[in-house]
């Protein structure tokens, strides 16, 4: 992975254009089905040479020398294309570079091309990008999960050996789980948002998506910091120094899974028999389990789908047809605005801006918005108060393995319940991480699972620590 193929730049085993030529080897492959790239870069073997040269000459390898990165179509890279997978953003051509991409530029990463996402990362399927869904390598009839499919896509295909993708309510962990990657939602605030595109900015966090947990914490480590560009950004350091030993005890929230007794949203069976055996193998390994309480989760997906339209409302009101992208012609301002909108923005991305409208207009933002503000606070003290017992949590990362292409794109609700496991971290603000946990059989396909654990605020080390002890269990992990 990630130490090994740097180690092999560095002996001469490998050099870096050959690194970026079996990548866009791979993408002409098998992106043409999958639909994982907006763009490939046709500079990246440019970036190679550099890198070739400077190791030629004995430089020290940087934490990421040569390493090819896909990257989510809502993080800006300077002088290329940055469209969120919407047609408002056509041609829109970033003119700086995110504070992530400078910081993985500055370690010698090389940057593949840029993916597939939902439409403003709304969404939990990548259909809902304006350029067609992308496909999951294991069954290209079912979804890669979303909003960062893409990025989810491009690793798990080997399209790229890492990549970046953003996580508002899910949009790292589930698409990861789908495809059998490692996705990492880190602590909000813990990595700069400068130079992402905006969809719910309390929410939003960037990270990485992986082959390893040890690679996710090798790009955890160089993404993450302080950022004179970000206000809401902090120092991705443990209040109280880390943990004096290893983390011994991990919780089992009890209200996850009558949350999803029944009804569209239950658990599906293989997913439960799945994670069952991770609960075994975790004991096996000397881990003491416990059932823990977050009473308040019950009403995390509601309280989400109020809080994230409301910012989404906000943040998108600067796509107008005046300053950048698309632009229609109209009598006035104001049918400019209406026209732009209508042929620019899909039809989720409209109805999030209608519903956050709605909840923050006049004789609606107490009933609605700040009510929902006050469950967040809820959440985030049932996460600080179980996490003074036990060290981790631990959850299916999704209810049910990938769904097929189209089977929930007319029932909203459906596909908003998919995000049941993951929302309440974003509203927590806390970091969690998918690892693959094996497959589950669907229709003759091995489709797979992502087990999911959740830390408390700035201690990602533990889920580096317990991710890598069950990455073993995973029978395709080398």
């Amino acid at each position: 992975m990630i130490k090994e193929t740097i180690e092999k730049l560095e002996k001469g085993e490998i050099s870096a254009r050959e690194l970026v030529s079996h990548y866009q080897n791979q993408i002409k492959k098998k992106d043409p089905e999958l639909n994982a790239y907006r763009e490939v870069f046709p500079d990246a073997f440019e970036e190679a040479e550099k890198i070739d040269k400077k190791i030629k000459h004995g430089d020290t390898p940087r934490a990421l020398e040569g390493i090819p990165f896909a990257i989510k179509d809502n993080i800006l890279i300077k002088g290329k294309m940055s469209g969120a997978s919407s047609k408002i953003l056509e041609g829109y051509t970033a003119s700086y570079d995110a504070s992530v991409i400078k910081k993985l530029r500055d370690e010698g990463a090389i940057f593949l091309g840029r993916t597939n996402c939902d439409e403003f990362a709304m969404g939990s399927s990548t259909e809902n990008s304006a350029y067609g869904p992308t496909k999951n390598p294991a069954d290209a009839t079912r979804v890669s999960g979303g909003s960062s499919g893409g990025s989810a896509a491009a690793v798990a295909a080997d399209m790229a050996l890492a990549a970046l993708g953003s996580d508002t309510g899910g949009s790292i962990r589930q698409p990861a789980a789908f495809c059998g990657v490692v996705g990492l939602k880190p602590t909000y605030g813990a990595v700069s948002r400068s130079g992402l595109i905006a969809m719910a900015s309390s929410l939003d966090q960037i990270g990485p998506i992986t082959k390893s947990v040890e690679d996710a914490e090798i790009i955890f480590n160089v993404i993450e910091g302080k950022d004179e560009l970000d206000a809401t950004s902090l120092e991705a350091k443990p209040p109280f120094g880390g943990l004096a030993s290893k983390c011994k005890t991990i919780g089992i929230p009890r209200e996850y899974f009558s949350l999803a007794e029944g009804g569209k949203e239950g658990l599906d069976d293989s997913i439960a028999k799945k994670f069952s055996e991770a609960i075994d193998f975790l004991k096996n390994k000397g881990f003491e389990i416990k059932e823990v309480s977050l009473p308040s989760v019950q009403y995390a997906l509601a309280a989400y789908y109020i809080v994230m339209p409301a910012e989404v409302s906000a943040n998108l009101s600067r796509f107008d047809g005046v300053r950048y992208g698309l632009r229609e012609n109209g009598k006035n301002l104001f049918d400019v605005y209406a026209k732009t909108r209508e042929r620019g923005f899909g039809k989720e991305v409209r109805r999030r801006i209608i519903l956050g409208t709605y909840v923050l207009s006049a004789g609606y933002y107490d009933a609605y918005y700040s009510r929902a503000q006050k469950v967040r606070y809820m959440i985030r003290k049932d996460f600080e108060n179980e996490f003074k017992n036990v060290d981790l949590l631990l959850t299916p990362t999704a209810p049910h393995p990938a769904f097929k292409i189209g089977e929930k794109t007319s029932d909203p609700l459906s596909m908003y319940l998919e995000d049941i496991y993951t929302v309440p971290i974003n509203l927590a603000g806390v970091p969690a991480i998918s690892v693959p946990f094996g497959t589950v059989q669907k229709d003759g396909k091995d489709l797979p699972v992502g087990i999911q654990l959740i830390a408390p605020r700035l201690e990602e080390s533990r889920l580096f620590e317990v991710g890598e002890i069950l990455e073993e269990a995973n029978p395709n992990f080398s």
